[in-house]
């Protein structure tokens, strides 16, 4: 090999092992993250993209969705689209936002799946308990029986896209056991159409992620021990999947009352009008669709451990029931939940 060949391949060999050198030392992109308020509760955003977002602008447009959101679908607000539905007393046809007709369905869905167990309507039963004022009042039979009339998906007609009927003109909708999943999928949704493709959405504790870390590390979500007087992590769950995954948790141990040796569960039976009784404590449902895992962590919870893993099979949910015997905790998996081998529970 003449001189001049030897000295190019020797630069070329130098250029390579640079370059090789250079590509080792590449800084990765750093995780971004913001938060807030929305809804009564938080939200967190984490996310990462190979091209550099303007975290201001990206949280800006999240904190306009998550007012209209909240303009719209929050039983606590007076003003809010769910409470002016709630306070027009009129068995006419009522002109409603699409979004919110969209969600009644997708529950009615649900609410069938679970014989009634699960109801949107159920709203005049919660107060009758004293849940919206935080203040027990057990109802007497005459007076649940009252309630029960108001309540049923049956008392709902869908017209078309933007219009109903409430054949009971006193029936009132609470959209609570869905609306924070509907919301964290509308964000995720956003975050997608700014080209952003890893992220974790969290509102309430309520999420949903994609894609993975930056350094290729699967997300992991931490899920709490069903215990009402501390916050302490009872499990973690490693998405070992990139496609989008929504993780929603109902639980009996946050909001409750105790009287005279008894606990009385927010999650009441729609069909009884009456708190569940059972011991399953914790429902944390998986699935591609947050809205629907919203919804359904709700109904599985009502429904317990045995009917609920009976219903989750049927439909193809993916669901982990936590059951509390005294001191013991025990979990159990639904079939489709077993069968996610990207999904690590440990």
């Amino acid at each position: 090999m003449n001189s001049y060949r030897h000295t190019f391949f020797c630069k070329l060999l130098l250029n390579l092992i640079f370059m090789l050198a250079l590509s080792g030392c590449e800084k990765l992109p750093e995780v971004q993250k913001f938060g807030g308020e929305a809804q009564g509760t938080t939200y967190h955003v984490s996310f990462w993209s190979a091209q550099l977002a303007d975290t201001l602008t990206v949280k800006k447009t999240v904190d306009d969705e998550l007012a209209r959101l909240d303009q719209l679908l929050s039983n606590y607000r007076p003003d809010s689209a769910i409470e002016q539905l709630n306070k027009t007393l009129s068995s006419e046809p009522l002109t409603v936002n699409e979004e919110i007709i969209a969600l009644v369905e997708q529950a009615r869905l649900v609410s069938q799946a679970t014989n009634g167990c699960y109801d949107l309507t159920i709203k005049p039963l919660f107060d009758l308990w004293g849940f919206k004022n935080d203040k027990l009042s057990i109802p007497d039979q005459t007076t649940l029986a009252a309630a029960l009339k108001e309540v049923g998906f049956a008392q709902i007609e869908v017209l078309d896209a933007t219009h109903l009927r409430k054949l009971n003109p006193e029936l009132k909708i609470d959209l609570s056991s869905i609306a924070q999943g509907y919301s964290v999928g509308r964000i995720a949704t956003l975050l997608e159409r700014q080209g952003i493709e890893h992220y974790l959405v969290e509102i309430g504790g309520e999420l949903q992620t994609r894609g993975s870390k930056p350094d290729g590390e699967s997300w992991r979500i931490a899920l709490e021990k069903p215990l009402s007087g501390e916050r302490t992590m009872n499990k973690i769950i490693a998405i070992g999947q990139t496609e989008p995954l929504a993780v929603m948790t109902a639980g009996t141990y946050r909001h409750f009352f105790d009287a005279d040796g008894k606990r009385y569960s927010h999650i009441l039976d729609a069909k009884t009008g009456r708190p569940i009784e059972h011991h399953t404590v914790s429902v944390t449902v998986l699935g591609a669709d947050p809205t629907q895992a919203d919804a359904w962590d709700t109904a599985l919870l009502c429904l317990g451990r045995q009917a609920g893993i009976e219903a989750a099979n049927k439909a193809g949910i993916a669901a982990l029931f936590i059951e509390q015997q005294g001191e013991v905790f025990n979990e159990y998996s639904s079939a489709a939940l077993a069968a996610m081998k990207q999904i690590q529970i440990k």
